[in-house]
């Protein structure tokens, strides 16, 4: 008799998505298809606890340093948009990269919803967290945690808006097996993930580490 693992995985597959449903927050999909109505201006310092497949981890951050990544970082924590996302960009010694929302459209109406440039007045050292960009005024949704001092991002525009203060260490845990994304590397082609959600990196990448809540502390 086959043991039929396809099965299993399908099942694991559901009710994990079952799960991410049930804690999303009050006003779902619905809510996060509307970029436009997320526009709180953040507090002047704030802490916000990630709840993950591999353990929990505080980001605090600092408004003064970037105003408009920390205004952005505040309204997707507290709207719930990352709960359940996937850390689908992990370079061993450079940095994790995550923000792309499971739901095809829901990550498509924020790809033009993008934020203006913040000037750079801290550095890209370990455990700073920083809004990834293709360019001047591309920044949307997706950030990345350093895992090293990486200065060079500074002058590429690159600017920080918080920090990992407790769980670095389970920062550094993060699934790095896939590595770069594709075409450059093995890991998830982002234009996959866009158009085809988590549904694409459940079946081609299951052992990514994911991202089960985040919320801002009060």
């Amino acid at each position: 008799m086959s043991s039929r693992p396809w099965i299993v995985t399908f099942l694991a597959a559901a009710i994990a998505s079952a799960a991410l449903a049930a804690a999303a927050p009050q006003g779902g999909a619905a809510a996060l298809k509307n970029p436009a109505a997320l526009k709180e201006t953040a507090p002047a310092t704030f802490k916000a606890n990630f709840d993950t497949s591999v353990g929990p981890f505080v980001v605090e951050v600092h408004r003064d340093w970037a105003p408009q990544g920390a205004d952005r970082f505040y309204n997707l924590v507290k709207s719930g948009f990352f709960d359940g996302t996937r850390f689908f960009r992990v370079i061993s010694g450079f940095m994790v990269q995550f923000g792309i929302h499971g739901d095809p459209g829901i990550s498509a109406a924020w790809r033009s919803a993008r934020i203006p440039d913040d000037p750079v007045k801290q550095s890209n050292k370990r455990g700073y967290i920083t809004f990834a960009h293709a360019g001047p005024g591309t920044r949307t949704t997706q950030v990345f945690i350093n895992f090293a001092d990486n200065g060079s991002l500074d002058n590429q525009g690159f600017p920080p808006f918080g920090q990992v203060t407790t769980g670095m260490n389970i920062v550094d845990k993060i699934n790095s097996e896939y590595g770069e994304g594709a075409p450059r590397g093995r890991g998830p082609d982002q234009g996959k993930l866009q158009t085809e959600g988590n549904a694409y990196l459940m079946k081609e990448f299951p052992k990514l580490d994911y991202i089960k809540k985040a919320t801002i502390e009060k």
